[in-house]
C-alpha cells in the first residue's frame, strides 16, 4: 500500500519517538551455550540501540523499564544500568500481557511532558533453556541480585484467581479461553463444524505469519485441517483448541524498546527514516474475575480504550493499515476484533501470534511493538494498532503509531470511569438448581476428557459455575450446542443437562 507522507513540518522537541527496537528467538543446540534472561535482555537492548544506530541510548539513558518475567531479579533494570553505566530511574512492571503497550503509554507521556528522557523498555524468558538444562542436570549461570525494589513498580496487580471459580475447577487461561470461544460460536449462530473450521483456517492465517517471521519460535508451516484435528503432536487441549491454538511460552526470547524525545534523536544523529512516533495509548480493564463480567463473548474494556486509542489519534477502524491483535487464543483476537471494528478477513497479527511467534509470558507485546516499527518504516505514512491482554480478557492496553507525528501531540488515556458504566454480573457459588448453560468447554489429559466445565446463568445477571466428568454429557458437548440448554446444579456443582 503506498501512502502520501506529509510535508516535513516543525515537530516539537519533546514529541516522543520509538527510534530502537531489537528482538531475539534464541535456540542453541548445546545447553552449554544457554543464558539467562538478564543476558538476553542486555542482548535485546544492545540489539535495538544498534537499530537506531547510537550506543549512547544506553549509557545516556534516564528510564528503564523491565517487563515482569518468570525469573527471580528484583530489580533487573539496575543491573543492566549498571552494565552500561547509566544513571536512570529504574522501573519493574507487574504481571499482564498488557504491561509492555502500558510501559509505552506511560513513558511517552513522561518524554511529551519533558519528565523524562531516553527511555529503554525490555523483557526477556529463557524458559525453553532452562526446563530442559534442568532435567539433564545442567546449571545455567544467573546473576544473583540482593533483595532491593525498583524505583517503581509499573500497573496493578493482576490477580487472576478466584475462589469460587477454582473450587469448580476452572483457573487457568486453558480453561476460560476455550469458554469464552464457545460464546462467540453461540453468539455468531455457528454449528459446532462450522466454528472448528474456521478457527482453523483464522489460525492458518497466522501460522503463515509466523512462517515468514525470523524471530518467530515455531516456523513450520501448519494447514487449516493440522491444526484443527487433533494428532500425536496437536491433542486436544480445551474444546474446541487443539495445542496449535494455545498460546506457547515453552521459548527463550527477548526483546527492546527505545524511544527518547524528538530533540534528543537529533541531537544524538539517529536518522529520520528510524523515526516511529506513538500517536496516542490508552488502558482500561474488564472486571478483575470472569465471574462479574457481564457477557461472555464480549469486552467493554476493548470497546471503550480500543476504540478511544483510535479516537485520540485521529483515526477510525478502516484507517488503520497494519494491526497486531493480542493473540493468546482465537477468542482473544475474535473480541479484540469484534469490539474496535476489524474485519476478520484482514490480517490481524504482524509476528505470528502467541501460538506460533511464541508468548513469552508478559513480554509478548514488547515483540508485536518492535515489529510494528520495522513493518511502519518500510511502509512510510502508514498507521498501526497494537492491543496488549493481561489475564483473562482482564487488563488491556492499546497504541497507534505511524513513521508521521501526531498532529496534535501525544496523549493518552485512562478509560476506566467510561468502562465501569457497562452492566456487570454477580457470582451465586451456592445456587442449587436449575439453570441455563451459558458457555462451557471440555477439558482433556493425555487418555481424552477429563472434565467439562460450564458458566451457566441463574437469571439474567447471576452467574454460576459448575462442571461435570460425565463421558456421554462430554462426548456430546463436542457435537451438539449445548448452550442455552435447561440443565440443574447440585451442592458440589456438579452439572446435569436436561
Amino acid at each position: 500500500m503506498n501512502h502520501t507522507v506529509g510535508v516535513t513540518v516543525s515537530i516539537p522537541p519533546s514529541t516522543p519517538v520509538i527510534v530502537g527496537v531489537g528482538q531475539i528467538s534464541f535456540r542453541p543446540d548445546d545447553l552449554s551455550q544457554a543464558v539467562e534472561p538478564l543476558e538476553l535482555m542486555a542482548r535485546a537492548c544492545e540489539a535495538a540501540a544498534a537499530d537506531a544506530g547510537s550506543s549512547k541510548l544506553l549509557s545516556s539513558a534516564a528510564s528503564i523499564a523491565v517487563v515482569q518475567g518468570a525469573w527471580k531479579y528484583t530489580d533487573p533494570a539496575r543491573l543492566l544500568a549498571e552494565r552500561w553505566g547509566a544513571t536512570a530511574h529504574t522501573i519493574r512492571s507487574t504481571d499482564g500481557g498488557n504491561t509492555p503497550q502500558s510501559l509505552v503509554n506511560k513513558l511517552a507521556m513522561r518524554i511529551a511532558e519533558g519528565a523524562t528522557d531516553i527511555s529503554v523498555i525490555v523483557g526477556a524468558e529463557t524458559i525453553w533453556s532452562r526446563r530442559r538444562a534442568r532435567r539433564q542436570g545442567i546449571r545455567i549461570p544467573t546473576t544473583d541480585q540482593a533483595p532491593v525494589e525498583p524505583d517503581e513498580i509499573s500497573g496493578s496487580p493482576l490477580d487472576m484467581t478466584d475462589e469460587f471459580e477454582t473450587a469448580r475447577g476452572i483457573e487457568a487461561p486453558i480453561n476460560f479461553y476455550p469458554l469464552f470461544e464457545s460464546a462467540i460460536r453461540y453468539a455468531n449462530g455457528e454449528s459446532i463444524s462450522d466454528h472448528r473450521d474456521r478457527l482453523s483456517q483464522l489460525w492458518q492465517g497466522f501460522n503463515e505469519v509466523a512462517v515468514q517471521n525470523p524471530y518467530a519460535w515455531f516456523r513450520t508451516p501448519m494447514t487449516a485441517e493440522e491444526i484443527r484435528n487433533p494428532s500425536p503432536s496437536n491433542r486436544m487441549v480445551g474444546f474446541p483448541y487443539t495445542k496449535a491454538m494455545n498460546s506457547n511460552w515453552d521459548l527463550d526470547q527477548a526483546a527492546a524498546l527505545i524511544l527518547c524525545p524528538v530533540e534528543t534523536a537529533q541531537q544524538l544523529g539517529i536518522s529520520r527514516d528510524k523515526w516511529v512516533f506513538p500517536l496516542a495509548g490508552t488502558d482500561g480493564a474488564d472486571t478483575q474475575k470472569v465471574t462479574n463480567r457481564g457477557a461472555l463473548h464480549e469486552s467493554p474494556a476493548i470497546r471503550v480504550a480500543g476504540r478511544r486509542c483510535l479516537e485520540l489519534a485521529g483515526v477510525g477502524p478502516d484507517d488503520i493499515d497494519h494491526v497486531d491483535l493480542y493473540s493468546c487464543f482465537p477468542s482473544a483476537v475474535q473480541i479484540g476484533a469484534r469490539e474496535v471494528g476489524f474485519s476478520l478477513d484482514r490480517q490481524l497479527t504482524l509476528t505470528g501470534g502467541l501460538t506460533f511467534a511464541g508468548g513469552p509470558l508478559n513480554n509478548y507485546v514488547t515483540h508485536s511493538i518492535a515489529t510494528m516499527v520495522q513493518v511502519l518504516r518500510n511502509d512510510p505514512g502508514s498507521k498501526g494498532y497494537v492491543s496488549a491482554n493481561g489475564g483473562f480478557v482482564t487488563k488491556h492496553a492499546f497504541g497507534v503509531s505511524s513513521t508521521e507525528p501526531p498532529a496534535n501531540g501525544y496523549w493518552t488515556e485512562n478509560c476506566q470511569a467510561d468502562i465501569d458504566v457497562h452492566p456487570t454480573s454477580v457470582g451465586a457459588p451456592d445456587h442449587v438448581g436449575p439453570v441455563e448453560v451459558e458457555a462451557y468447554t471440555v477439558m482433556y489429559g493425555a487418555d481424552g476428557p477429563e472434565k467439562l466445565l460450564a458458566a451457566c446463568r441463574v437469571r439474567p445477571g447471576v452467574r454460576t459455575w459448575a462442571y461435570s466428568t460425565d463421558a456421554h454429557l462430554m462426548t456430546a458437548a463436542t457435537e451438539t450446542e449445548l448452550i442455552g440448554r435447561a440443565a440443574t446444579v447440585d451442592a458440589d456443582g456438579v452439572l446435569t443437562v436436561d
